[in-house]
């Protein structure tokens, strides 16, 4: 054995896997499954020291700088819940907003929703890597766990860099010694390559928590191997900030129906030289470029038979719900959902569907005249049977304000990770990992 695997066999013992077994064998752990990297599963965390990197960055109130939402929180719960019952003692490892933000705050109270959540104390600790952070360490007990501050109090926290390199900071080399294994349970973040989400690989044992795990296998087997007839349905955002993840989708053979509403779906009608108002307009003009408005064009002369726009739309007039189809809108019109007929072409495509995938809700769901397509749509979905995934953010919002969060398949937690992932495009996170399951 080489040294590397000697210490990793003294430290962690004979591993528990579930994909195929895992003992050391050779010069390197042999318990890493088909995703390519360790889990939870490769590792006895009895009487282990862990350090956990989650992301629970959560909205914040402007005013009071209280949090608004606990549930990002709650999605790191389990993987939490499960080391510490295991006999593990943990130090999490978490950051909120940044540096200049104005929910650029402490994690004191994270560590209360935390606390109430788990049902036992989480400490917060207002240290990283200094003397107090590392006593709190120190004195950690089998199932203890504490939270430390902010990590992007840590000036080369969000610098982008090769794990090699980020494990020669400060972060990594005060804490990597005081560990035995490195989680990484932070989806929402696996496409940065900061310190703490790449750094520890270099240096420790490392695995996926569940969370982070369980997006990956779903989302993956949702964006690549998905059962069909399949339904990937945009809206809430700039059709700007979705042209390439419609094309990737466009492109793919493994999908049937791509539904587009909100502001993505007005923009690329307007994109198209349909009228929808001069008030809905302006909102689209601001992010569309010409090279946009051409790549749009583009998508639909290519791929027509899979896209499907809206073909009517709903605004206010004298405060009440007006519907016009597309073309007949008033000039100075401000579009705030979808109407009645892309209501029912729309729920037709996702009841006949085996697969769905919702990123942003339809239409202006806060205000109750315009939340009917969002309702019809997120309601289509849940009594559809299909395997259904949605985006967190508004999405989440949305699937919580009308009580159905629970009858969803799976919820994402992720943003520009489920986004990149969509893409097919590497992220830093889990290739570190992957390194990681080579290296120990």
């Amino acid at each position: 054995m080489t040294e590397k695997t000697e210490v990793f066999a003294r430290r962690h013992g004979p591993a528990r896997a579930r994909n195929g077994g895992g003992s050391v064998s050779g010069d390197r752990f042999e318990g890493v499954g088909r995703m390519g990297f360790h889990t939870l599963d490769d590792f006895d965390l009895r009487g282990k020291k862990v350090l956990l990197r989650v992301d629970i960055n959560s909205p914040v109130d402007e005013k009071t700088l209280a949090l608004e939402d606990g549930s990002k929180i709650l999605s790191s719960v389990p993987t939490i819940r499960e080391i510490v019952d295991r006999g593990g003692m943990v130090a999490v490892l978490a950051h909120q907003g940044r540096p200049g933000d104005y929910d650029f705050i402490p994690l004191n109270e994270h560590a209360s929703y935390l606390s109430r959540y788990l049902g036992r104390k989480v400490r917060y600790v207002d240290d990283i890597f200094g003397a107090h952070a590392l006593k709190a360490i120190e004195g950690l007990a089998e199932g203890e766990c504490v939270l430390m501050k902010n990590v992007r109090y840590f000036g080369e926290e969000q610098a982008s860099r090769s794990p090699g390199e980020h494990a020669r900071s400060e972060l990594v080399k005060a804490l990597a010694p005081k560990f035995d294994i490195y989680i990484n349970d932070a989806f929402a973040s696996s496409h940065r390559s900061h310190a703490s989400l790449v750094g520890f690989t270099a240096v420790l044992p490392s695995a996926a928590g569940r969370l982070l795990e369980r997006e990956i296998t779903t989302l993956s087997e949702v964006f690549h191997a998905p059962k069909r007839p399949s339904t990937y349905i945009f809206g809430g955002k700039k059709l700007s900030d979705a042209l390439a993840a419609i094309e990737s989708l466009a492109k793919n053979d493994s999908v049937d129906h791509i539904l587009i509403a909100g502001l993505a779906g007005y923009g690329f009608l307007w994109c198209l030289g349909k009228g929808v108002g001069s008030n809905t307009e302006d909102l689209i003009k601001r992010d569309m470029t010409e090279e946009a408005v051409g790549h749009a064009k583009k998508l639909w002369a290519d791929h027509e038979s899979k896209i499907m726009l809206p073909s009517d739309a709903a605004i206010e007039e004298a405060s009440e719900r007006k519907e016009y189809p597309i073309g007949s809108l008033p000039a100075n019109a401000a579009v705030l959902d979808i109407g009645a007929d892309t209501i029912t072409r729309f729920t037709e495509t996702i009841m006949s569907s085996k697969t769905i995938f919702l990123s942003g809700p339809p239409g202006v769901f806060e205000r109750d005249k315009f939340a009917e397509g969002t309702k019809a749509v997120f309601n289509a979905i849940v009594e559809s049977g299909a395997f259904s995934v949605i985006g967190g953010g508004h999405s989440g919002a949305a699937a919580n304000k009308l009580g159905l969060m629970d009858r969803f398949s799976y919820c994402s937690t992720g943003g520009g990770a489920l986004e990149r992932l969509m893409l097919g495009k590497s992220m830093p996170v889990i290739e570190a990992l992957k390194e990681s399951a080579k290296r120990f």
